[in-house]
C-alpha cells in the first residue's frame, strides 16, 4: 500500500498524517508551494512530498505515480465568494477522480462533511441513506464533490461525512475558548441546538480503517461520537475545562443573521475569507446537526469512542501547549 495524502497541512490532514506514519503505511503528501507546513514539519522527512494543486489538473498526473490508496481531505470551509469554494471542492474532486481514473489506485477514501446531509435532531437524526439537504453553499460544494465522486470514480471509493470535527490544531472551536477565558458564554437558539461531533483522532482512524474495509467501498457513512450534546452542553463543558465562571451571552437568530451579514460584508471589503459567509446563518440556526452513525457501527463495526470530557481537555491542553490560549 502506497498513500496519497491530500489537505495534509490541514487540521484534519495532518491528524491523519499522524496516523499513517504511526503505522509506518507508505505516504505521499500533496502540497502546494505556499502550504503551510507548521502541523507537519516533523514528518516531511519520512514521507514523499510531491508539489501540485488539485485545483490543478496537469500537476496530478505526475502526482499518481505508484499510488495505490487515496485519502481526499483537501477542501475549503470559508471563502470570500460562494464560487472558490466550488471551485476548490467540487471541481478540484473533479480533478482528482480524473486523476484516480487514469492510474491504477485500487481505492479513494472522500472526506465530505455532515453538512451535505443537512440538519438533523435526536428525533429525526440526518441519515445517509436520506435525500442530501445541505442549507449552505459549503454544504451544497460538498455534495457537488460527493456527486463528482459516485458518478465518475471508475474505482472503488468510499465516502466519509464526519460531523463537527474538532481536536488539538482546530481554530474554530478556539473561539468558544477564547470566549470562556473571556468569561462570557455564547450560546444560539437558546443553547438547544443538538450536537453531533467528532474528536480528530477517532475521525483520523476511521479513515485509515476505511482504506482496507472490505465493506466500506461504494458505500457513505456518517462519522460522529455516539454522544449527543447541546450548544449549552459544549460550552459549558469547555468553561468547565478552562475552570472559569462564565456569564451567557444569548445570541438570537435575528443577531446571527446580522453577524453573519456584515462578516460576508467584510469578507468582500477585505479579501479575507470567512465561514460566517454564504448560508453559514441557517447552519448555526438550525434545530440540530445530529448523525445518525448505525451504519459505520454495524457495516464497518467502527466507532468513535472520544467523549466530550475527554476530547475537549486534549483540546485544551495542546492549546495551552501551544500558547494559543
Amino acid at each position: 500500500m502506497k498513500v496519497l495524502l491530500t489537505g495534509a497541512s490541514g487540521f484534519v490532514g495532518s491528524h491523519v498524517l499522524d496516523a499513517l506514519a504511526a503505522r509506518g503505511i507508505p505516504t505521499v503528501v500533496l502540497l502546494r508551494p505556499t502550504s503551510n507546513h507548521r502541523f507537519i514539519a516533523s514528518h516531511l522527512a519520512t514521507v514523499e512530498v510531491r508539489p501540485g494543486s488539485i485545483t490543478d489538473p496537469a500537476s496530478l498526473s505526475a502526482v499518481m505515480r505508484g499510488i495505490t490508496h487515496v485519502i481526499h481531505c483537501a477542501g475549503l470551509v470559508k471563502a470570500v465568494h460562494a464560487a472558490d469554494l466550488f471551485a476548490v471542492n467540487r471541481d478540484g474532486t473533479r480533478n482528482m477522480v480524473a486523476a484516480v481514473n487514469a492510474s491504477r489506485v485500487e481505492r479513494l477514501v472522500h472526506v465530505s462533511s455532515l453538512a451535505v446531509s443537512g440538519p438533523g435532531t435526536t428525533a429525526a437524526p440526518a441519515r445517509e441513506a436520506a435525500p442530501p439537504a445541505p442549507v449552505s453553499a459549503y454544504g451544497r460544494s460538498k455534495l457537488a464533490a460527493e456527486e463528482e465522486v459516485i458518478a465518475h470514480c471508475r474505482t472503488a471509493f468510499t465516502i466519509l461525512r464526519p460531523a463537527a470535527v474538532y481536536g488539538p490544531r482546530d481554530g474554530e472551536f478556539l473561539r468558544l475558548f477564547k470566549a470562556a477565558r473571556a468569561h462570557v458564554l455564547p450560546t444560539c437558539g437558546g443553547g438547544r441546538q443538538e450536537l453531533s461531533l467528532v474528536f480528530v483522532s477517532d475521525l483520523a482512524a476511521v479513515i485509515l480503517a476505511s482504506l482496507a474495509h472490505p465493506a466500506a467501498p461504494g458505500r457513505v457513512f456518517h462519522v460522529a461520537s455516539g454522544e449527543i450534546c447541546t450548544m449549552r452542553q459544549l460550552t459549558t463543558e469547555i468553561a468547565r475545562q478552562l475552570g472559569v465562571r462564565t456569564l451567557p451571552l444569548p445570541l438570537p437568530n435575528a443577531v446571527l443573521w446580522s453577524i453573519c451579514a456584515l462578516a460576508q460584508a467584510a469578507a468582500r471589503l477585505t479579501g479575507r475569507p470567512t465561514v460566517l459567509a454564504h448560508g453559514k446563518v441557517r447552519e448555526l440556526t438550525a434545530p440540530g446537526w445530529v448523525a445518525d452513525t448505525g451504519q459505520l457501527r454495524t457495516t464497518l463495526a467502527l466507532a468513535c469512542p472520544t467523549g466530550l470530557p475527554e476530547g475537549m481537555a486534549a483540546t485544551r491542553a495542546w492549546y495551552v501547549q501551544e500558547g494559543w490560549l
